[in-house]
């Protein structure tokens, strides 16, 4: 059940993991899926302190995708336990860069779970299409600050010019998705959690450029994000247009002035599903 909900998330949720007064709100905020976060978000000096609130939230029912550490760090072991726990969903591996690391998690954690591979290093790019394909992933995530820290990309440059930077390795990690069977992948998170309409852009750049979904660090940015993942009024519309007009014909037709075949209906069809 959890690999379905997961492979149609479109809003992914970070919550820290020593912050568990925020474990309930980010479980109501509406995002379709929250990652309790052991990494990032938490201090060198907090990670005990941040998994023993993961767990005893995990004890009292409480379910949710956690990101554990890099799999090179001390961290690494403590955290793989706390992922045999069956309210974890799905483990994000941070830094993912070989199929080892991947195996070592999937091994390590004594149950099959799904793994989320989040690509954020030059490495982990040049190596996408085997991380696509490596047992139990059942999806990409695309770590763009840590991307940008490690490739020198000043990810403060205005959004236009950073779109433009990305935009190569955005498809790669695109393409290396559907290679591999898996859902579109998940796009970075916007920094800026006041201003939803940036947050909408971003999802409805994600969205036109072969991404299904986007990471979240606020839940104020959950509906925009929402948003950012529909097709706008105008492409719906079309689409109904030609899957009506398709009834009326076998094999490819002319509609508004051009050809309508098997990839174009697929294609209204999928629209159609999205809203």
């Amino acid at each position: 059940m959890w690999t379905s909900k997961l492979a149609a998330a479109r809003s992914l949720l970070f919550v820290p993991g020593d912050r568990p007064e925020r474990f309930a709100k980010a479980a109501d905020s509406g995002a379709h899926a929250v990652i309790l976060d052991l990494e990032d978000a938490v201090r060198m000096d907090d990670k005990a302190r941040a998994r023993a609130a993961c767990h005893a939230y995990l004890e009292r029912g409480g379910t949710g995708l956690v990101r554990v550490n890099a799999t090179d760090t001390p961290w690494i072991d403590e955290d793989l336990a706390l992922c045999g726990h069956p309210g974890v969903a799905a483990v994000v591996v941070p830094k993912a860069e070989t199929p080892e690391q991947l195996d070592l998690v999937r091994k390590s954690v004594g149950r099959p779970v799904p793994l989320l591979a989040l690509v954020e290093t030059a490495a982990g790019l040049q190596n996408v299409h085997l991380l696509a394909q490596c047992p139990g992933v059942v999806r990409l995530l695309f770590g763009t600050v840590d991307f940008c820290l490690d490739l020198r990309i000043d990810h403060d440059m205005p959004d236009g010019d950073l779109e433009n930077v990305l935009a190569p390795y955005r498809a790669q990690i695109v393409l290396a998705s559907c290679a591999a069977g898996l859902a579109p992948p998940v796009d970075g998170v916007t920094l800026d959690i006041r201003d939803a309409q940036r947050s909408l852009q971003h999802a409805q750049r994600a969205f036109r450029t072969g991404f299904g979904g986007k990471l979240c660090i606020h839940p104020s940015q959950i509906a925009a994000v929402h948003r950012g993942f529909e097709p706008d009024a105008r492409r719906l519309e079309w689409a109904r247009q030609v899957t009506e007009a398709a009834a009326r014909y076998s094999g490819a037709f002319e509609f508004e002035g051009r050809m309508v075949d098997a990839p174009v209906l697929k294609r209204a069809s999928e629209l159609l599903g999205a809203q």
